[in-house]
């Protein structure tokens, strides 16, 4: 009985989690530079970039934050031109205003401030018909580290395939 309970909570609270569909993802990000710190920040944009994000069309790769007068500006990502927009449609490349609570603006603005440190982002996705974006306060590796980060990934890969190998070779005899 408490079993069944404690399923029905979890099948309410997937219910009520926002669902994520996902526009675009900076994988480069997370090969050139070490994740310190994630946060989830709004977006001010114009109707027809909305319309052009839902249509699954936009580049994070060259983004990056900049702070600047106690406001979280995010440059130059590529969010496309609208195709059926007219005269009011936006800019590709412009700069975009993140909607963020000023403690943590303050917060990534001291800790950007120190070297090697930056602010890029990392994903852009609608949360109930909201578009969100999730930035991350980043350390750029070096070329060794980059390097090395492939090689355990490759290594993880071959011992996985290896595993799954023994394993069909276990159900077969």
């Amino acid at each position: 009985m408490a079993k069944e309970k404690v399923k029905r909570k979890a099948a309410k609270a997937a219910e009520k989690a926002p669902a994520r569909k996902m526009v675009a993802q900076n994988k480069k990000a997370r090969h050139d530079y070490h994740i310190l710190d994630t946060y989830e920040c709004g977006l001010v944009l114009m109707g027809t970039e909305v319309k052009s994000l839902r249509l699954g069309r936009a580049s994070l790769v060259d983004g990056f934050v900049h702070i600047d007068r106690g406001e979280a500006w995010l440059h130059n990502i590529h969010v496309p031109e609208y195709v059926q927009g007219t005269w009011t449609n936006h800019s590709a490349t412009r700069k975009r205003k993140l909607l963020m609570h000023r403690a943590e603006i303050d917060k990534l603005e001291s800790k950007s401030q120190e070297t090697g440190h930056t602010i890029v982002p990392l994903a852009l996705y609608f949360k109930d018909s909201r578009v969100k974006v999730e930035i991350a306060l980043a350390k750029g590796k070096k070329e060794y580290d980059k390097r090395q980060a492939l090689k355990e990934k490759q290594d993880l890969r071959e011992t996985n395939r290896a595993i799954e190998s023994a394993k069909r070779r276990q159900r077969g005899a």
